[in-house]
């Protein structure tokens, strides 16, 4: 389950939130102890040998703070339907990072046809903001973005 949100790495077209992002959020969760310890240090967060700018590393914070946000929002929308907590979280999960087969009610010796019209619905969209990219679709739904 926890490999679900990985995904693949930059640049490709699988689905999670991209070994990039998650590797930039430990050393970012790295630098923070290192600070508390050191508070005075100066320390670049670094990628093999380049330096990261401050707003791509909080532009990556945000993206997998929104990602696993829909992913618990969704799969408590779907727990209360009456799905089970392991298949709701397993359809979620799976949705969002377009993996296939969850586990349990969706798991791979069954599919999704046992779910709700509000479920699937739910899940759909999921798969979109995940093969999509999630800031891609909010993008469309602000004003701004169409006047220019």
């Amino acid at each position: 389950l926890v490999l679900f949100f990985l995904g693949g790495c930059a640049g490709s077209t699988t689905g999670g939130m991209k070994n990039i992002r998650v590797l930039v959020l430990i050393k970012k969760s790295y630098h923070e102890i290192y600070k508390l310890i050191y508070p005075k240090v100066v320390l670049p967060l670094r990628v093999g040998k380049k330096p990261l700018d401050n707003a791509v590393v909080t532009g990556m914070g945000s993206f997998c703070l929104i990602y696993i946000g829909l992913f618990i929002v969704a799969s408590l929308l779907i727990m209360a339907e009456g799905v089970p907590m392991i298949t709701a979280i397993s359809a979620s999960a799976a949705s969002l990072g377009n993996v296939g087969p969850g586990f349990e009610l969706v798991g791979p010796a069954s599919n999704f046809a046992s779910m709700s019209n509000a479920t699937k619905l739910n899940l759909s969209v999921l798969m979109l903001l995940g093969r999509l990219e999630i800031f891609t679709i909010v993008v469309l739904f602000i004003p701004a973005f169409w006047r220019e």
